[in-house]
């Protein structure tokens, strides 16, 4: 090889460490922020870089937990509208915007447990199921839950109708409480709201969860929406199931 194709080779192999992979699809990955000392409210970030326009975004979901509803201000969301921009920007914007609402809750100061986590990229977990200790502990120790989704076929409506013949929602069930079998709904559509943009189905993601001075603990059932995307991909974005099991 002489020394040109040498240098072409060197090239060619430089870009193709360096580059992205090729986009299928805008999943967002999801960071939890915390709770407040009670377990009332709670916080999580989602990030990524949108399929298409390349630009990166974040948002900070705020939530009272008791009521599954944002708090006034939230949600919070930023948007770098430029080639190339940083998805560290992006970041960095909408925690400065929401840091009133971190600061006002104390959010940094109780983390919280990421007791379970099924990202899309485990190909052989359960889209629907979900199996977690809601602390770590010895064995005789641990409370366990499992939550199962079933998903549900809607008749497309509004800006879907162009798009899809059908739309999903999903019924979330709990099927064990601290280790012992029941059958507990925790959210069943009725109807789908605007916000999920046309899903196509779901995936539980994760489990987050507090345990309260009193020994009650509240659980945050992280469900991944999957939805029609650019050029017919998939965009993923997250939704927080709140869960007050007791103790």
């Amino acid at each position: 090889m002489n020394a040109r194709a040498a240098i072409a080779t060197a090239v060619l192999i430089a870009t193709a460490i360096a580059a992205p992979p090729a986009v299928a699809g805008d999943y967002a990955s999801f960071q939890p922020i915390g709770f407040s000392s009670d377990g009332k409210v709670f916080a999580f970030e989602e990030y990524g870089i949108q399929d298409g326009s390349g630009f990166p975004y974040s948002a900070i979901y705020v939530l009272d937990t008791r009521t599954d509803t944002f708090l006034p201000g939230a949600p919070v969301r930023a948007r770098v509208e430029e080639d190339g921009g940083a998805l560290p920007k992006a970041r960095r914007d909408a925690r400065r915007r929401a840091e009133p609402l971190i600061d006002a809750y104390r959010l940094l100061d109780t983390p919280g447990l990421l007791a379970a986590y099924n990202p899309v990229t485990e190909p052989d977990a359960a889209d629907h199921r979900l199996r977690y200790d809601s602390f770590p502990a010895d064995p005789p120790f641990r409370k366990t839950y499992e939550v199962d989704l079933e998903e549900k076929s809607f008749e497309a409506e509004g800006m879907c109708k162009d798009l899809l013949k059908t739309v999903k929602g999903f019924r979330l069930v709990m099927t064990e409480k601290a280790g012992q079998p029941v059958s507990e709904v925790l959210q069943d559509d009725a109807r789908i709201p605007e916000s999920r943009h046309c899903p196509t189905g779901y995936r539980i993601g994760g489990v987050v969860t507090h345990v309260n001075d009193d020994g009650t603990q509240v659980h945050i059932v992280m469900v991944l929406v999957k939805s029609l995307g650019f050029e017919g991909t998939t965009d993923g974005r997250w939704i927080a199931m709140p869960i007050w099991p007791g103790r």
